[in-house]
């Protein structure tokens, strides 16, 4: 190692910490640049590595071990860089001392907040997409100055306390010398400018806040709780800055007939008990319109019936789910005399009226031992 960091500091090797932080300030006030002159810079960054080094317990162990940290071949992954002199220099001192360049002056052009609004479609229209158009309070434009903020068109003149920097300098004396801050213009807080004659109707902001509507794509198969972004249609930002993005929260309302499932649409029908002993044929109501559906003699209770391609569309893609048709038997109440002799006959001829063993017995309802998705895949197959 070229430089003993003790020596720089100087204090013995068994210097405490507290040891180390006074020689370190003692050390910095003989030294800083700002202090003691521009020559004694080299000085002052071995002041700083110094301490950087000694004031860590683990780079002081590896110093101590002939490894300095803060060269690049060590790899310590630790260590902690300051980006001037004034981050360390500042611990000690107080804030204020810097010898940073000082900051630009503000834009009055400012972007735009995003904006956050909601809107509820139908379960049919997020089937197949909708174009909708809502309402949104926001800041648009201003029609007066057209985003200047100032009347008749006219330019912003320099502000004359700043001199268009935007920021006023002080000087303070103190035990160390003297320290230069800066802070925010008053009087032009901070963009350098002045507008001599704010225009009346947005008080020299550049816009105003107003009700508009906007027209929005909602892309087919989009799921309740989603979100549609529209770019630069949300609140214009001060003197005219760009929009920010508008965000719409979908809901999809619960529909009457159908229930979605991820892409699948399931419905329930029921028939009477005549359809679904001898078969029956008939008409449903679709997303797509009426279409017919065939109950097959013996069909059971639950029984799922399924139309291709009458399901949701898929988002970002032409595919669409399937429509899924459960069965519900309608076993009839209220028969007549006639009615009950038939169904006896029925039963009769079946040998159902017998009293003995019944035909299959088991721990849990036999139709519905399979689970609900179960029966689908089922019926897929």
């Amino acid at each position: 190692m070229d430089k003993n960091y003790y020596d720089i500091l100087g204090i013995s090797e068994t210097a405490s910490q507290d040891e180390i932080k006074r020689a370190y300030r003692k050390m910095s006030r003989k030294y800083h640049p700002d202090l003691a002159g521009p020559e004694f810079e080299e000085k002052f960054k071995d002041v700083n590595n110094a301490f950087d080094v000694l004031s860590d317990p683990d780079k002081r162990r590896l110093y101590d071990q002939g490894v300095d940290p803060n060269q690049a071949s060590a790899g310590f992954a630790g260590a902690q860089q300051f980006n001037n002199f004034g981050d360390i220099f500042s611990q000690f001192f107080g804030q204020g001392f810097t010898n940073a360049a000082p900051q630009e002056h503000m834009s009055r052009q400012q972007k735009g907040r995003d904006t956050l609004t909601n809107l509820t479609i139908s379960l049919q229209e997020a089937a197949f997409g909708v174009q909708k158009t809502i309402e949104i309070q926001t800041y648009s434009l201003c029609p007066d100055c057209q985003g200047t903020g100032s009347q008749h068109n006219k330019k912003p003149i320099q502000c004359p306390d700043c001199q268009g920097t935007g920021y006023k300098q002080t000087i303070r004396h103190t035990l160390l010398g003297q320290i230069m801050s800066s802070a925010p213009c008053d009087r032009c807080q901070g963009y350098g400018t002045i507008i001599e004659d704010p225009c009346l109707q947005c008080q020299g902001q550049g816009r105003v806040k107003v009700k508009r509507k906007v027209s929005i794509k909602v892309p087919a198969g989009i799921n309740d709780g989603m979100r549609v972004r529209l770019a630069s249609q949300g609140e214009v930002g001060e003197g005219g800055g760009p929009a920010g993005d508008l965000y719409v929260n979908i809901t999809v309302k619960p529909d009457k007939v159908f229930t979605r499932q991820n892409d699948d649409l399931h419905c329930w029908v029921k028939v009477p008990m005549a359809w679904a002993v001898l078969g029956h044929t008939l008409d449903i109501n679709t997303f797509d319109g009426s279409q017919s559906i065939e109950i097959n003699a013996g069909t059971q209770q639950e029984d799922v019936i399924v139309k291709k391609n009458l399901g949701m569309t898929r988002l970002n893609s032409d595919s669409r789910g399937d429509l899924y048709v459960h069965v519900q038997i309608e076993i009839p109440i209220n028969l007549t005399t006639h009615q009950k002799e038939l169904i006896e006959e029925f039963a009769q001829s079946r040998k159902e009226t017998d009293n003995t063993d019944p035909i299959s017995q088991e721990s849990q309802p036999i139709k519905n031992k399979k689970s609900f998705f179960d029966r689908i895949k089922d019926a897929l197959n």
